[in-house]
């Protein structure tokens, strides 16, 4: 079994300390206005950077030939598409089935794909969720309102410095006639960590009568 490592986040509690008195310095001089300042952590946790992600995952949907590149090459996949750098240098796309669901974690410390996930959700790297995840993943979905049948087999992917993952969600039924970017606003974040599922298809728009 090789070792986990972590290189650049394995001072990462001793960074929170450095960030957190660096943000009160400026917001004591007036510099930063906290509230912006969360608003901005927000847009790139759970929107700018998941954009991307849920770009693959649509593509990947719709793209046999994709699909099949991604869960053989992730890197290269992902990168065709212009997601890549620093915290996506090695990438591993691993899909759900109605036979078994795939949850990621980090549970060292936070290592996370940066590229197309954006900032990791404050949760994710929270010993809580470390070390649940691995102990009671079932347990950890079911906080995450996710309740999988008991014949589902849940595997949980340990990140590392070497190797993160995404998990490609199963498509929702109902959406076939859904086009790639219609798509992509079904996959969420948790759902590429595991710890959600795609949002159901849309309800189709009322059909609208005849005018009188």
């Amino acid at each position: 079994m090789s070792e986990h490592t972590h290189d650049d986040h394995s001072h990462l509690d001793d960074m929170d300390v450095r960030v957190r008195a660096l943000e009160t310095l400026l917001t004591h001089k007036g510099y930063v206005d906290p509230a912006a300042l969360d608003a901005i952590i927000e847009t790139y946790e759970t929107r700018v950077g998941p954009h991307n992600g849920a770009a693959v995952v649509a593509r990947a949907w719709t793209d046999p030939a994709f699909r099949d590149w991604l869960l053989r090459d992730a890197t290269a996949a992902i990168a065709s598409m212009g997601f890549g750098g620093r915290q996506g240098e090695h990438m591993v796309a691993v899909e759900n089935t109605p036979e078994v669901h795939h949850m990621v974690v980090c549970t060292l410390c936070s290592c996370y794909p940066w590229p197309i996930l954006g900032l990791p959700p404050v949760w994710y790297k929270s010993a809580p969720y470390r070390s649940r995840a691995v102990q009671d993943p079932r347990g950890v979905l079911r906080d995450f309102g996710v309740t999988l049948p008991a014949g589902t087999t849940i595997r949980v992917w340990d990140s590392t410095a070497e190797v993160r993952y995404v998990v490609i969600p199963m498509r929702p039924a109902g959406t076939e006639h859904l086009d790639a970017a219609a798509l992509a606003r079904l996959v969420t974040r948790d759902a590429m960590i595991g710890t959600g599922l795609a949002l159901p298809a849309p309800a189709p728009a009322p059909a609208t009568g005849a005018a009188p």
